[in-house]
């Protein structure tokens, strides 16, 4: 045996296998380094995210990266209009939006399910003022004195009435049940 066939025998595993003898070789120190960076990456993700709780979760940051995209959306749809509230009713974020200041806002006079109580049904296709969506907004906004609704315009703003105008084109004509008589002029849209 040469000095050569020595070291490489002491590099060998004592075990053959079908005439194969594997080496002892240790891993790559590059390899072994991004090992240990990822271990201690992943202690430091999990202790921030599950331990402190000092990031957004999952759904945090899918409800943000919603609301971002409904805003850039909601800027390329230019002035207000009844198209462009019906656009802004087929964003997730900006519905969520006016359902939560319905429930808080209007609920009291309309139900919270918008079935009507001192106030009209929202759910039906019977309308006092119009159904269309800058009717609502008008009445939203300026109010209908003669019959007890008070104009939002003041308190709320334009952002909150629009979100507030978007959830109702999703109720209207989906008559709930228990909902109040109808009220006003049938319209088919």
């Amino acid at each position: 045996m040469t000095g050569a066939d020595i070291t490489n025998s002491d590099k060998l595993r004592h075990h053959e296998f079908d005439g194969i003898r594997e080496f002892d070789n240790h891993l790559p120190k590059w390899w072994l380094w991004t090992l240990y960076l990822t271990v201690l990456f992943s202690v430091g993700y999990w202790i921030h995210y599950e331990v402190l709780r000092s990031g957004p979760d999952s759904l945090e940051r899918y409800a943000m990266e919603v609301q971002r995209d409904d805003e850039e959306q909601a800027k390329k749809l230019g002035p207000i209009s009844d198209a462009t509230l019906i656009e802004l009713s087929k964003l997730e974020s900006k519905v969520a939006a006016g359902k939560a200041e319905f429930e808080k806002t209007c609920a009291s006079c309309h139900a919270a399910n918008g079935g009507g109580g001192i106030g009209p049904n929202l759910t039906d296709k019977f309308w006092l003022h119009g159904n269309a969506p800058m009717q609502m907004k008008t009445v939203i906004e300026n109010g209908v004195v003669e019959k007890g609704m008070a104009a939002w315009k003041d308190q709320l703003g334009s952002q909150l009435i629009t979100e507030l105008v978007a959830y109702l084109i999703t109720i209207k004509n989906t008559n709930v049940a228990g909902g109040k008589e109808p009220q006003g002029e049938a319209f088919d849209n």
